[in-house]
């Protein structure tokens, strides 16, 4: 059927906001063809079971996808599977395994698309081609109501090979040059640091809290959402934040004004209703621990359309944030921050939600995936590049997988940037040097590991 066809027959975009099919608007004008695409995968055991969205994860495929363009260059991109984020009900249903097959599969289909698909620029193409995915989503996983997340996730390796394509046709060799002219005013800062979100899961024992306070962390990203009812989770919630604010309130740092460590929450969408997440600030009003409140990601389900402007706390709008509508409705709501996860739904959504945020002085942040650590500096280049976060004035991003792998420190190696001073941890910080952004993080250097499968 010709592609055309079989996206309006699709609605575009029926059971989501319209995306529309674009018309490039970079700079650079070169039309790419990509004609073969090859993919793999890893599995990668953690070292305990990773709870969030009420559901907990034992393991993540790290994928990875080739494009060879009909110039004869040939890129690399790496992304890692995470279907609980991306549709927990279907997670819920099948095995871990079963759950991150269905999501290779849909990585296959999309490779056959993207073989059918010039582009001019990365943004471009996977405007035109996601209400497609869409339909092919929703066919392999037979589920009606797909989250688009998972479609994005499933994306990111691709549209990563697809970046590194785009700027080797272009000659491009540094991060800030690849960003198309339209969204390079957003991503034009250069950081000095970037405070790194040290996760607390649902099952983290306070000991390693400590430990991680006394290694320098001063921001401490809190999972909230416990699993059960809605009663049963305020009830968790509440006193799991007791025994974290009580282990870490006498702890000091030098990252911030007053010396107090930074909480943010991360609900993951778990709350309900207004009401539920109000009970749960007046707990941390009544234990001390709200002042301390940095800002709170996705409290509410998607669905949920009621104000938190008044809330007295920066809300960040993550899982509901798929394309530019769906991030104007959450500032129309009273959401004054927005999550950029270019390693979960692409760095090429990312790049036109941090332009509309800049557009209305929105402070940007980056969230993790529980990623490898070749992902970890892709995701840095974007937190690199933001207007600093208020109340620490420096970038703002989450990375958990040193404390989540089994096979963190081989992972380490398989980065061809490994043991360059901005992939060290000092302080809670990344401090980035001249040599970050003259390497752009590493990211259009191979590695010798994940190229490897293919041979």
């Amino acid at each position: 059927m010709d592609r055309r066809k079989f996206v309006k027959a699709a609605g575009l975009m029926a059971a989501y906001s319209s995306v529309g099919l674009r018309a490039a608007s970079s700079g650079m004008s070169k039309m790419i063809r990509i004609v073969k695409t090859d993919s793999a995968f890893e599995r990668e055991k953690l070292i305990r079971p990773f709870g969030f969205k009420g559901g907990y994860l034992t393991e993540l495929w790290q994928v990875v996808s080739r494009l060879q363009s009909s110039s004869g260059i040939s890129k690399t991109g790496i992304s890692t599977q995470s279907v609980l984020y991306g549709d927990a009900d279907l997670f819920a249903s099948h095995s871990e395994a079963e759950g991150n097959a269905i999501m290779y599969s849909l990585v296959n289909r999309i490779s056959d698309i993207v073989r059918q698909t010039p582009f001019q620029n990365p943004v471009d193409l996977v405007d035109n081609i996601l209400p497609e995915l869409i339909v092919q989503g929703k066919q392999i996983t037979g589920k009606r109501d797909l989250n688009i997340n998972f479609i994005y996730n499933a994306l990111v390796s691709i549209d990563n090979a697809a970046w590194l394509v785009y700027a080797a046709e272009n000659k491009v060799n540094s991060f800030e040059s690849m960003i198309p002219k339209e969204y390079q005013k957003a991503l034009s800062h250069r950081n000095d640091k970037i405070a790194i979100m040290f996760q607390i899961p649902y099952g983290m024992p306070v000991q390693e809290m400590i430990h991680a306070a006394k290694q320098g962390y001063f921001v401490f990203k809190i999972k909230t959402g416990a699993p059960g009812t809605q009663s049963e989770m305020l009830e968790a919630d509440m006193t799991r934040l007791s025994l974290i604010h009580q282990t870490l309130k006498d702890l000091r740092t030098d990252q911030t004004g007053d010396g107090k460590l930074i909480y943010t929450m991360d609900s993951n969408a778990r709350y309900q209703k207004k009401e539920t997440l109000l009970r749960y600030l007046d707990h941390a009003r009544k234990i001390g621990a709200y002042d301390q409140i940095l800002l709170i990601e996705e409290p509410l389900e998607e669905q949920n359309e009621e104000y938190l402007g008044d809330v007295g706390i920066r809300i960040g709008a993550d899982e509901s944030v798929h394309d530019e509508e769906s991030a104007i409705r959450r500032l129309d709501q009273g959401y004054n921050v927005m999550v950029l996860k270019g390693i979960a739904k692409t760095l090429s959504l990312s790049v036109k939600i941090a332009s509309l945020a800049a557009e209305r002085n929105v402070p940007c942040m980056c969230a993790d995936l529980t990623v490898n650590p070749i992902l970890v500096d892709w995701h840095k280049n974007l937190a690199a590049h933001l207007v600093p976060f208020p109340v620490i004035n420096m970038g703002l991003m989450e990375t958990n997988g040193d404390m989540n792998y089994v096979n963190w420190t081989n992972m380490l190696s398989y980065n061809p940037a490994a043991g360059a001073s901005w992939t060290d941890r000092k302080n809670g910080v990344f401090e980035l040097s001249d040599d970050f952004y003259k390497r752009s993080g590493g990211i259009y250097e191979s590695s010798a590991h994940y190229d490897g499968l293919f041979m």
